[in-house]
């Protein structure tokens, strides 16, 4: 935060100072997370909690909240992913963004610390004040810096986020309030909210404001609408935040509210979200084979990959849960160096319309490369990281729900469909259009180089990653697992006395 308001006062003595003002504090705050991950295993082993860090400070006592930070194995590797990508976003607007500087920079660091601070919070109302802080910045890229139709696209961004938020306040003001009324303790502290007794009608309307908020972010099918608009309209850093970053904090709260404070109604909801998870992975693809935007092509495939991380979430299978978390990770990652290479292509040949290219790879291999790489990455390809990722989901779900997995497992040869589309378009065939390209900068090369070694680095060595999560992940599932037998129970009971 304090780095934005810097770039953006900065500015006015030199233009290039946001820039570097910028990727200094993003840097500061990687260096400052990959330290924390480094020492990890040493401070898990030496504690009985999950709880790596805390920081609780009163902020308004009178209405039981307070600054409450702190981060587990989830919110670590979260953290990893939103400063990597971060200074991505950074170098990639480095040329691209050439007018109020200094206002773009402070928008963008602004949407980091609002993402910083949601995967951090354990205060519910400091929760929603950091949701917040990471839509109006995001608004402001998308209608300042975007393309043609970018005040349409802010707007619909706008409209949805904050309308699902408000629902999501709603929510938060209920669990206040009826744990206020039980105990006498007026708090939003996530931890004692945890241990709320409320009624099965109550936890099922409280858990569908929190899901409102969460599923428009992620997005699931029929929510998805406004995010197409928003990626193919947002300048490419922009692309590179929301579909890296802004979708994974709708996957996250699902793993950290919506099943610890609901477990009853998220066991109850669960067939149905499974449900809708597998339209999404089916829908998304077919919409994303039928593109010719390059930038909307890539925005449908994330429809796509996220139904998998509402189905693995709802299966309540911890293999699938660990799979989830390395979703959000690997999705991150590729769809976002998809998204910097359409905007490397835009900038070059300034079209979007993949029907108007062809013959690329001849002209710029290097980039015809990478574009394989991580449309190989986006289909799923064994030795790439998505493929662990969506493999664990899989094996989680078959236990849960064998015919949706089916279904479900259909989703990857469509994704194949859509991924050799993007390489046979753009990079093979004839060039009819002639148009003169060059292949990647030593800039383009010092941002996708690295993006290329982590995707294999996931798919070769993804335990570390899994182990760091494990347990988060460990501390949502027997509680559930519980539920799940009881309820099963309860519907045998019912059958017999029928």
């Amino acid at each position: 935060m304090v780095g934005g308001l810097l770039a953006w006062m900065s500015e006015k003595w030199n233009p290039m100072l946001p820039r570097w003002i910028s990727l200094i504090a993003t840097l500061l705050n990687f260096g400052l997370v990959l330290f924390i991950w480094l020492n990890y295993n040493a401070s898990v082993n030496l504690s009985d909690s999950n709880w790596l860090l805390t920081l609780d400070l009163p902020w308004i006592p009178r209405f039981g909240i307070s600054f409450h930070l702190a981060m587990d194995g989830l919110s670590l590797l979260m953290l990893l992913l939103t400063f990597f990508l971060g200074i991505l976003a950074i170098l990639t607007s480095w040329k691209e963004i050439q007018y109020r500087i200094g206002f773009f920079h402070f928008n963008l660091l602004w949407v980091l610390a609002g993402i910083t601070g949601v995967f951090l919070t354990m205060d519910l109302f400091l929760f929603y004040f950091f949701w917040e802080v990471m839509l109006i910045p995001m608004y402001f890229l998308i209608g300042v810096w975007g393309h043609e139709n970018r005040r349409y696209a802010a707007y619909k961004f706008f409209i949805f986020t904050q309308a699902s938020g408000l629902l999501m306040l709603l929510s938060i003001l209920g669990l206040y309030f009826i744990h206020g009324n039980a105990t006498g303790v007026f708090t939003f502290n996530y931890f004692q909210l945890l241990n709320t007794e409320l009624s099965p009608e109550v936890a099922r309307w409280l858990m569908l404001g929190f899901l409102a908020a969460f599923i428009v972010k992620l997005p699931v099918v029929p929510f998805h609408t406004w995010l197409p608009d928003a990626h193919t309209e947002a300048p490419t850093a922009g692309s590179l935040i929301l579909a890296g970053l802004l979708l994974k904090t709708g996957a996250y709260g699902l793993l950290r509210f919506v099943i610890p404070l609901f477990p009853g109604a998220a066991v109850e909801i669960a067939p149905w979200a499974m449900l809708f998870g597998v339209i999404g992975i089916l829908y998304g693809a077919m919409l994303a084979f039928a593109q010719t935007d390059i930038k909307r092509l890539v925005a449908y495939t994330s429809v796509s990959h996220m139904g998998f991380v509402i189905f693995g979430v709802f299966s309540f299978k911890e293999i699938a849960l660990q799979g989830v978390v390395m979703q959000m990770i690997t999705h991150g990652i590729s769809t976002g160096a998809l998204f910097i290479l359409a905007g490397s292509l835009y900038e070059r040949i300034h079209t979007r319309d993949i029907l108007k290219m062809g013959g690329f790879w001849s002209k710029v291999p290097f980039m015809g490369t990478l574009a394989m790489v991580f449309a190989m990455a986006s289909l799923g390809l064994p030795g790439l990281g998505n493929f662990i990722a969506e493999f664990l989901i899989l094996i989680g779900a078959w236990q849960a729900n064998q015919v949706l997995t089916v279904l479900a497992t259909i989703g990857l040869v469509a994704a194949t469909a859509y991924s050799l589309r993007i390489v046979q378009k753009v990079f093979l065939g004839q060039d009819g259009k002639g148009y003169s390209l060059t292949d990647l900068s030593f800039r383009e090369k010092l941002i996708m180089v690295p993006l290329v070694m982590v995707i294999v680095w996931l798919g070769l060595f993804p335990q570390s990653v899994l182990d760091t999560a494990k347990r988060s992940i460990s501390g949502i599932v027997p509680h559930l697992t519980t539920l799940s037998d009881a309820s099963e129970e309860q519907k045998t009971k019912g059958g017999a006395h029928e």
